[in-house]
C-alpha cells in the first residue's frame, strides 16, 4: 500500500487537536488506515546532537484505491468529516463571467490518436500556495504518477503558471527533430531528440523516456503564441513552472487510458481546490478533439447509487434503519438521505473524490468503517463446515512424504524463470503454443511461467554445487501450460519431479524413485507389451535433447476402468484395444540421464539422471463436502 508522509503539526493543526502516537494509531486504525511510523523521537534525538533535521513526521499508509488520501489535504479532510468536526464538502465547477464562451479552450489535434490520445484540463483560480502546500501539491502529483499512473505510462499530469502563457492552447503529436523548448530547470533550448539523450543520464527521468521514445511522433502543448507548456510524459517547460507566487494554476493532463484520465483530474483538482480563494470551486476547461465534437472537463458530477438498510445490516450483523444508516455513510464523506419511496432505501451521491466506490458492497465497508469494526457485534455462524484438502494437493503429500523418508530434500523453486532457462538450457524449442509469456517483465530472469520443474531443480544443485555428493533434490509443485479450452486461455498442473547429481549418473536411483512413488499410489509395474493389463505403469526406451541419448524413457500411464465402465462389454473393448495394440496409455513423464550440454549450461560438473511426471491422472474425485443436512 501506498505511505504517506505528513507534516505532524500542519495535520494536528488542520484537526483541531494534538493526538498522542497512541490515540493517532487507534483513530488510523478505527477509520481502515494504519500509521507506520512516528519521528518525533528520532527528530528530537537529532536536535539533541545538533545535527539538521526535518519537522517530525507521520508516514501513513492508506489503501491502495483510495487516491482521495494521498496527500495531506485529503487525510485531514476525511478525517474532519470523519470526527464530525465538518460536513462533507461539495466540489463544483465555476464557469468564467461569460459562460462556456470565455471557458480556456484546448484543441486536440487527429496526430496525437498515435500516441496519447486522450487530454483534460482545468485551472485553480487564486490559489495561495505556501511552501508546504505547494511541496504536497508536487508529491501528490508524483505520487499519482507511481502508483495510478503506472509511473506515467497510463497518465502525466503537467501543472503550469496560467499568468505566463495566453490560452487558446493545442495539443498536438509531432516528429522529434519539430519539437523545440527550453525545458523545466534548463537554461537553453533541446529539440526533443537531444532531450531522449540527455535525460539518460538523470535517473528520475530516464525511467520515463521508453514511453514515447520509439514513437514517431512525441505529444506537445503550445499556447496561442507557439509556446511550449510541456511534452507529456516526460517534462514540463521552463517557461510556464509554478512557483510559490502562481496565483493561477492550468492542470493539463494526457492519457492512454479515458477512464484513468478522469480519475486523475477529478484528484488532482478537488484536493487543492481548498487552497482556492472560493473552497473546493474548480474552473473547467473546454476540450475540442478531433472529430470536432467538445467536452467540458474535469467532470465532477456525483455519481447516484441506492444503498439498503436490510443489506448493510444482513452483511455487518447490525440492526439499523435506513437514516442510521445515512448518517453512517455521511461521516465517510457521501452524502446520503433516506429514500423518499422506500423506507429502506438509502439514496447516495458518491463524489468525485471517491472512484474506489463500484457497488454497493464498498458502501457495506464505508458503513461498517464508520460504526466501527470494533463495535460490530460477535455471531456465531449459523452454518459449520469441515475443511478438507484439494485431492490434488493429498496426492502431492503422499509423494512428498515418501521421497522425504528415502533421504531426499524438498525444494520449492520460483514458477517464473527466464525463456532460456525454459528451453534453450534444456535444449528444447518454443513451438509458441506451450509456454505463457509475462506482458512487461520487470527482469530478464522473470519472462516466462515454467513448462518443466526440472531447470529450478538444477538452478538449486548449481547454487549448492559445495554441498556434499550425493545432492538430492525434489519437488512437487505446478506448471503452467497453455490451453484454448479454458476460459483464462491455461491451466495449471500439478507435477513432481527428482534429480540425482554424484560422480555416477544413478539412472537406477530415479528410477527406484519412479518405482516407490507409483508402489504408493497403488499403480502396478507392467511390461510394455502386456496390452491386456487393466491398469498399471510402464517406461520406454525415447530420444530426448534435454537427456544423453539412449539414456532416457518415457513414463507410460494406463488409467483403470471407470466404475460404470466394469461389465463384460468393457472387457470385450479392452480385448479388442490390445488386439490392435491400441490400450490408449497416456504419456506422464520421463526420466533418464542428463545430457552434458544441459548441465554445462547449468554449470553442474557432475553427471546427473532427472525423473519427472505429471500426478493430475492420479487423482480421484474429492469427497462429498459435509454439512448440516448430514448431522444425524
Amino acid at each position: 500500500m501506498p505511505t504517506v508522509a505528513v507534516d505532524k503539526e500542519d495535520l494536528w493543526g488542520r484537526l483541531g487537536r494534538a493526538y498522542t502516537t497512541k490515540e493517532f494509531d487507534e483513530l488510523m486504525f478505527e477509520f481502515g488506515l494504519e500509521l507506520d511510523e512516528d519521528t518525533t523521537e528520532e527528530v528530537e534525538a537529532a536536535r539533541k546532537k545538533g545535527l539538521p533535521t526535518e519537522r517530525p513526521q507521520l508516514k501513513i499508509e492508506v489503501p491502495a484505491n483510495r487516491y482521495d488520501l494521498l496527500c495531506i489535504e485529503g487525510i485531514a479532510r476525511a478525517l474532519r468529516v470523519y470526527l464530525g468536526v465538518d460536513k462533507a464538502p461539495v466540489y463544483k465547477l465555476v464557469y468564467p463571467p461569460g459562460g462556456e464562451a470565455d471557458l480556456i479552450t484546448t484543441t486536440v489535434a487527429p496526430e496525437t490518436q498515435q500516441i496519447r490520445p486522450y487530454f483534460a484540463c482545468a485551472v485553480l483560480r487564486n490559489i495561495k500556495f505556501t511552501q508546504q502546500s505547494y511541496d504536497s501539491f508536487i508529491d501528490l502529483q508524483d505520487k499519482l504518477h507511481q502508483n495510478l499512473c503506472r509511473r506515467r505510462q497510463f497518465v502525466a499530469i503537467g501543472t503550469h503558471d496560467l499568468d505566463t502563457i495566453e490560452a487558446p492552447f493545442r495539443y498536438q503529436a509531432r516528429p522529434p527533430k519539430d519539437i523545440k523548448f527550453v525545458p523545466l530547470t534548463k537554461k537553453q533550448e533541446f529539440t526533443a531528440e537531444e532531450l531522449m539523450t540527455v535525460y539518460e543520464s538523470e535517473k528520475h527521468l530516464a525511467r520515463y523516456l521508453h514511453i514515447i521514445r520509439d514513437s514517431p511522433v512525441y505529444p506537445i502543448i503550445y499556447d496561442t503564441k507557439d509556446r511550449v507548456l510541456s511534452m507529456p510524459p516526460i517534462i514540463n517547460s521552463e517557461h510556464s513552472k509554478i512557483t510559490l507566487n502562481t496565483r493561477n494554476v492550468f492542470i493539463d493532463i494526457t492519457a492512454t487510458d479515458e477512464t484513468k484520465l478522469g480519475v486523475v483530474a477529478n484528484i488532482i483538482t478537488t484536493m487543492f481546490s481548498e487552497y482556492c480563494e472560493e473552497p473546493f470551486t474548480i474552473e473547467p476547461c473546454k476540450v475540442i478533439l478531433p472529430d470536432g465534437t467538445t467536452r467540458i472537463t474535469p467532470d465532477l458530477s456525483y455519481r447516484p447509487t441506492a444503498a439498503h438498510a436490510s443489506f448493510i445490516n444482513s452483511c455487518s450483523g447490525l440492526s439499523l434503519d435506513a437514516s442510521e444508516v445515512s448518517k453512517l455513510l455521511e461521516r465517510m464523506s457521501l452524502h446520503a438521505t433516506v429514500s423518499p419511496t422506500d423506507s429502506d432505501t438509502i439514496d447516495v451521491q458518491i463524489p468525485p473524490t471517491r472512484p474506489d466506490i463500484l457497488h454497493e458492497c464498498d458502501l457495506v465497508e464505508d458503513a461498517a468503517i464508520a460504526y466501527g469494526f470494533n463495535n460490530l457485534p460477535d455471531t456465531f455462524p449459523p452454518t459449520s463446515t469441515v475443511a478438507q484438502p484439494l485431492s490434488i494437493s493429498k496426492l502431492s503429500d503422499i509423494v512428498r512424504h515418501e521421497w522425504a523418508l528415502a533421504g531426499w530434500v524438498e525444494v520449492i523453486t520460483f514458477i517464473l524463470c527466464s525463456h532460456e532457462e525454459n528451453f534453450d538450457w534444456l535444449n528444447r524449442t518454443d513451438d509458441r503454443t506451450q509456454v505463457v509469456r509475462i506482458g512487461n517483465p520487470k527482469t530478464l530472469e522473470f519472462q516466462v511461467l515454467r513448462t518443466s520443474l526440472l531447470q529450478g531443480l538444477l538452478k538449486t544443485i548449481r547454487e549448492n554445487r559445495s554441498h556434499p555428493l550425493p545432492v538430492r533434490v525434489f519437488e512437487a509443485s505446478d506448471v503452467v501450460a497453455k490451453d484454448a479450452t479454458r476460459e483464462r486461455q491455461a491451466r495449471n498442473e500439478r507435477r513432481a519431479a527428482a534429480v540425482w547429481c554424484n560422480r555416477t549418473a544413478g539412472f537406477e536411483v530415479v528410477h527406484g524413485m519412479l518405482d516407490r512413488a507409483m508402489q504408493m499410489l497403488e499403480v502396478p509395474r507392467i511390461a510394455s507389451t502386456d496390452f491386456k493389463a487393466p491398469t498399471g505403469y510402464y517406461i520406454k526406451e525415447r530420444n530426448d535433447p534435454t537427456f544423453f541419448p539412449g539414456r532416457a524413457a518415457t513414463i507410460y500411464y494406463r488409467a483403470p476402468p471407470a466404475e460404470k465402465e466394469k461389465s463384460t462389454l468393457s472387457d470385450v473393448k479392452r480385448d479388442i484395444k490390445a488386439a490392435f495394440h491400441a490400450p490408449g496409455d497416456e504419456e506422464i513423464g520421463i526420466l533418464g540421464i542428463l545430457h552434458p550440454t544441459v548441465l554445462e549450461k547449468f554449470e553442474i560438473p557432475y553427471p546427473c539422471s532427472a525423473l519427472e511426471f505429471t500426478l493430475e491422472p492420479f487423482k480421484y474425485e474429492m469427497q462429498k463436502v459435509w454439512t448440516n443436512a448430514d448431522w444425524p
